[in-house]
């Protein structure tokens, strides 16, 4: 057997496999399977459907999307109303109509229309005399003020200083966005920024 090539090889197993009775191809397959662990398992097939739609109702709705196109299994796990409902609930959009148990993705078309609505209907810019200008005043602080290199010159290290309105930072996270395809809610993010 050392001997032969790998095409012999394989001939002579389908020959024996074939040759075995359905309980020693089971055997076959237990030892097959504890030598060669099987890879790229998807968890959905796996695990019970509840416990799938569990880990996927922490997705955002981009990342549903995202799912969604991954293959035929978790498209339709993907778009089930179990899902998108709670998704719609959180911003307070609800159906105008009761759907019936046969309509399949009516939450998630709801999600996408009113995102659509969203973008469409932008908020209205109040005239110039609707805009209140407050005061602003400096803060008086006691902490000393550093004087700033003059223009022209460098740091100790011969590096510039970048001016104070860049930061390094090429990914600063102080800006405010939002974005409609995220599960945040406008009013905690603004409150935290």
């Amino acid at each position: 057997f050392d001997k032969w090539t790998d095409g012999q090889r394989r001939r002579i197993l389908l020959d024996l496999l074939e040759r075995c009775s359905l309980s020693q191809q089971k055997f076959c397959a237990k030892q097959l399977q504890a030598r060669v662990p099987t890879e790229a398992v998807d968890f959905t097939t796996r695990l019970p459907r509840v416990l799938s739609l569990y880990i996927f109702s922490f997705l955002d709705p981009r990342s549903l999307c995202r799912c969604a196109q991954v293959s035929w299994y978790w498209k339709h796990l993907s778009e089930l109303d179990q899902l998108w409902m709670l998704k719609c609930l959180r911003f307070g959009w609800y159906l105008n109509f009761c759907p019936t148990p046969f309509e399949q993705g009516v939450w998630k078309k709801h999600y996408l229309e009113m995102v659509r609505e969203l973008r469409v209907t932008r908020p209205k810019t109040p005239s110039k005399d609707e805009f209140i200008v407050i005061d602003v005043q400096p803060v008086k602080t006691n902490v000393p003020e550093r004087k700033l290199p003059m223009a022209g010159q460098g740091t100790a290290r011969g590096k510039k200083e970048l001016p104070p309105w860049r930061s390094s930072d090429r990914n600063p996270t102080d800006t405010i966005r939002y974005n409609y395809l995220d599960n945040y809610d406008p009013i905690e993010q603004a409150r935290q920024a």
